[in-house]
């Protein structure tokens, strides 16, 4: 059986390798079902909801304490009660795994009753 992606490790992608396909993707949509695919399947994308810009500032804080952890950085913009976090992998153009294996990641950051 193939590895749960929330417990996998982001690995140095170098370049030269083509993105993920919109089925490949498709599929490890699977483990974080929350997401979107955007921009032709080239990235994915969750809006996460908060009850205050304190707790928006919070959980983009996890989020980039995760992403140096793991040398994989998404686009984030948040504000009063929200947060959008955007991953893709640039050197590719597109969806790599580690992708998938971020937002597994970042789903347990947010408290339960935020949502897309």
């Amino acid at each position: 059986m193939t590895a749960r992606l929330a417990e996998k490790t982001c690995t140095p992608c170098r370049g030269g390798i083509p993105p993920l396909t919109r089925e490949e993707a498709e599929a490890l949509l699977a483990q974080a079902p929350e997401w979107g695919l955007m921009d032709d399947a080239h990235r994915i994308e969750r809006t996460f909801r908060f009850r205050n810009f304190v707790e928006s500032l919070a959980f983009v804080q996890k989020v980039g304490e995760l992403a140096e952890s793991e040398g994989h950085h998404p686009d984030i913009s948040f504000g009063w009660g929200y947060a959008t976090v955007s991953l893709r992998t640039k050197k590719i153009k597109g969806l790599h795994e580690n992708d998938f294996i971020m937002a597994a990641k970042i789903d347990p950051l947010a408290p339960a009753r935020t949502g897309s």
